[in-house]
């Protein structure tokens, strides 16, 4: 019987070939590593992540990355969690403070293998590897109030759309939250 995590990468629809290519690549993950939903597992890992859209699309809720030092989406490791939308939920209010947070589209948005670096996280080094990250489309108020996670990141803010690309420094990433636009309708 499936995992419920490998339910839901099965029903994701691909919107592209780079899509298509890290799913198939993804389950055959699945298959090979029974600890990936664990950073136990030092090649790779699931992680979820979450780009929060304004009631009225046109701002997304970033948060300056303490690692990355540059201003990103929401997400996370599932650190053993099966359900990846929850995990991306469950991120994006831990990460901004935001108690409101919903799916504004109910499936997966994009499904990616994103390469990490080798970095330094609580006086430890961190190996590269590979997150196979599921990301959700969420939306929240902006009237909710903002709170800085002072472990995951030193700023929380609404940015306008137009403005997003040039505040990352992760072009691969702006790539990503294109596709997730695209899928609700919204552009950059």
């Amino acid at each position: 019987m499936d995992k419920a995590y490998v339910r839901q990468i099965k029903e994701f629809q691909a919107g592209c070939l780079q899509e298509a290519a890290d799913k198939e690549l993804i389950l055959q993950l699945c298959l090979r590593y029974p600890d990936i939903l664990t950073r136990e597992n030092l090649v790779c890992h699931l992680t979820s992540s979450g780009l929060i859209l304004n009631e009225n699309c046109d701002k997304i809720l970033m948060v300056h990355h303490n690692i990355y030092r540059t201003w990103t989406w929401t997400g996370g490791h599932a650190d053993g969690d099966e359900d990846l939308a929850a995990i991306a939920l469950k991120e994006a209010a831990e990460e901004t403070g935001v108690g409101q947070v919903r799916l504004l589209l109910p499936e997966m948005a994009s499904l990616d293998i994103i390469p990490v670096y080798g970095h330094m996280k609580k006086d430890r080094y961190v190996s590269a590897h590979l997150h196979l990250n599921a990301a959700y489309v969420l939306q929240a108020s902006e009237d909710e109030a903002l709170s800085i996670c002072r472990e995951e990141n030193s700023g929380v803010a609404w940015v306008p759309l137009a403005e997003a690309p040039a505040r990352s420094g992760e072009p691969e990433l702006i790539r990503i939250y294109d596709k997730m636009l695209k899928r609700t309708g919204v552009k950059f």
